[in-house]
C-alpha cells in the first residue's frame, strides 16, 4: 500500500476510534496485508493500537508484531494481560520472540517465562543468549531435521509431524546420530525418491553451512551468493543448531546497510537500529551525533592553521580567497566519491585488501582525468577573475587536490580494514575534513610558487 493511502487510512481509523466505532475501524484493517496493518498500528497511540490488535486472531497478532517497530510493539505488549502476552509469544517465530525477549525488562521476562512450557523457556533463553551481530542472534530453531538412517517414507512421516512448527520445509537437513549435519535434500527430491531408499544413500553431502559465532553479515552474504532459502547453522563440532532464513538475511542486509549509511554520515551506531527516528528522544539523537561532530570540529582546526600560515600571501592577493571553497570542496567531493565506491566494493567482496595497489593505479588514472576536466572549467573562471597567473594557479591546484582527495578516499577504507575497523568509518565528513586541510596547504603552496613569494 502506498504511503499516502496509509496516511489516509490512519486518519480514518483515528476518526472512527474517536467516535467509539471500533468494529468499523477493525473492518478497515482486517483485509490488509500484515505489513500495512503494522504500519497503521504504529501511527496510533498504544492504547488504541492495543484495542484494535486484540480483535485479531491470536496467530495473526504474532505475525503483526513481527512487522512492527520494536518500540511501538513493546508499548502495546506492556498493555496486554498475562494470558495475552503468553499466547503472543507461543505463536511468534522462534527468532523473532528471542529478539523481542531481549528488549523486555527483567521483571517482564520473569512474568512471561512463568507462563510458558519448559521447552519454550529453554528455546527462548538459548536463542536470546547469543551475542548481538552473531549468526546465533538471528537464527531460528524452527527447522526440519531427520536422521540419515531413516528411509524416505519414514522421513516424510517425520516431516508431516513437525512441518506446522517449521519456518522452512523446502529444504530438509539430514543429521547423524550425534546431531552432526551430514547432508541435505530438497523437498522435491524427497517426494520423488523411492520410499524404500535410505537418506544417507541419496542425500547431497556437500552442504554449505555457517558457524554460530560468525558475523551475521556473513550469513546474509552466503544466502545471497548461493540463492538459498535458508542456511544451516552449526557449532564447532558440526552439530546442527538452527537455520538462518532468506527473510532474516534480508533484515540483516537492511540493518547493515543502515549502519553503513550512518557511519558514512559520521553518526554513531552504538544505539538500537530498530529505534524509530520519529519516536527517538532528543537526548538519544544528540548522543548519536555529538561525538563525531566534535572530533571533526577539531579536525577542521588544521584548515584554519593552514590559512593562518599563509596570511601574508592572502593579504597580497585577495582574489585567491574567492577560489578557496571551490577548490577544497572539489577535493573533498572527489574523496567522498572514491570512498563510497571503495567501501561498497569491500563490503560486497568485489575488492579485497590485497587489491589496494591495483586499485591505487586505477584511481590515479581516473582522478587525473577528473582533475583535468574540472581544472579546465575552473581555469576559465580564474582567468576572468585574475588573469593568466590566477588561472594557472587554480587549474594546477584543481588537478592536484582532486587526485589527492581521490587517493585519500580510496586508501582510507583499506587502511581501516587492515586495522580491523569497519571501512564504512571512512565517512564523507571525515574525508572532507582531511581533504580540506590538505587542500588549503596545496593551494597556497602552489600560489606561493607561482607568485614567487615565500610561504613563511
Amino acid at each position: 500500500m502506498k504511503l499516502d493511502m496509509i496516511i489516509q487510512l490512519t486518519q480514518l481509523i483515528h476518526k472512527l476510534t474517536a467516535q467509539n466505532k471500533w468494529t468499523e475501524a477493525f473492518d478497515e484493517l482486517r483485509t490488509l496485508h500484515y505489513p500495512d496493518v503494522a504500519n497503521v498500528l504504529e501511527q496510533l497511540s498504544p492504547d488504541v493500537a492495543y484495542q484494535l490488535l486484540r480483535r485479531f486472531e491470536p496467530g495473526k497478532r504474532s505475525h503483526l508484531f513481527a512487522y512492527m517497530q520494536i518500540d511501538a510493539a513493546i508499548a502495546i505488549f506492556q498493555l496486554m494481560n498475562h494470558a495475552e502476552a503468553v499466547a503472543l509469544f507461543e505463536d511468534m517465530d522462534h527468532d523473532v520472540r528471542a529478539d523481542f525477549y531481549n528488549r523486555l525488562s527483567e521483571t517482564e521476562r520473569k512474568e512471561l517465562l512463568a507462563g510458558l512450557t519448559p521447552a519454550e523457556r529453554d528455546d527462548i533463553r538459548k536463542l536470546a543468549a547469543y551475542a548481538e551481530k552473531t549468526v546465533g542472534a538471528v537464527m531460528t530453531s524452527a527447522y526440519v531435521a531427520v536422521q540419515d538412517s531413516l528411509t524416505v517414507e519414514q522421513a516424510l512421516a517425520r516431516i508431516r509431524a513437525v512441518a506446522s512448527d517449521a519456518e522452512v520445509i523446502y529444504q530438509i537437513y539430514i543429521v547423524d546420530e550425534a546431531g552432526r549435519l551430514s547432508g541435505t535434500l530438497s523437498l522435491r527430491e524427497l517426494l520423488t525418491a523411492e520410499l524404500s531408499k535410505v537418506l544417507r544413500d541419496i542425500m547431497v553431502q556437500d552442504v554449505v553451512s555457517i558457524n554460530i559465532d560468525e558475523d551475521q553479515e556473513e550469513a546474509a552474504k552466503l544466502i545471497a551468493r548461493y540463492d538459498f532459502l535458508a542456511l544451516p547453522v552449526v557449532d564447532n563440532e558440526q552439530r546442527l543448531l538452527g537455520i538462518v532464513t532468506h527473510a532474516d538475511a534480508l533484515d540483516v542486509s537492511q540493518e547493515e546497510n543502515t549502519e553503513d549509511q550512518m557511519r558514512m554520515g559520521s553518526v554513531s551506531t552504538d544505539f538500537p537500529m530498530a529505534t524509530s527516528l520519529k519516536n527517538a528522544s532528543i537526548w538519544l539523537l544528540y548522543r548519536m551525533r555529538v561525538f563525531w561532530l566534535v572530533v571533526l570540529v577539531f579536525g577542521n582546526i588544521f584548515s584554519g592553521a593552514g590559512i593562518a600560515h599563509f596570511e601574508d600571501l592572502i593579504e597580497s592577493m585577495v582574489t585567491l580567497v574567492f577560489f578557496l571553497p571551490l577548490l577544497i570542496d572539489s577535493g573533498g567531493n572527489a574523496g567522498s566519491q572514491s570512498a563510497t565506491l571503495m567501501v561498497r566494493a569491500l563490503a560486497m567482496g568485489d575488492v579485497r585488501a590485497r587489491d589496494w595497489s591495483k586499485m591505487l593505479a586505477k584511481e590515479l588514472a581516473v582522478s587525473l582525468l577528473l582533475g583535468l576536466t574540472t581544472a579546465t572549467a575552473v581555469s576559465v573562471l580564474g582567468f576572468y577573475r585574475g588573469g593568466v597567473e590566477i588561472a594557472m594557479i587554480v587549474a594546477v591546484t584543481m588537478v592536484i587536490v582532486v587526485m589527492v582527495g581521490s587517493v585519500i578516499g580510496m586508501l582510507l577504507p583499506f587502511v581501516l580494514a587492515r586495522l580491523k575497523f569497519d571501512p564504512a568509518s571512512a565517512s564523507a565528513p571525515l574525508i572532507t575534513s582531511i581533504c580540506d586541510g590538505t587542500g588549503v596547504l596545496i593551494y597556497f603552496s602552489i600560489a606561493s610558487v607561482f607568485l614567487d613569494m615565500p610561504s613563511v
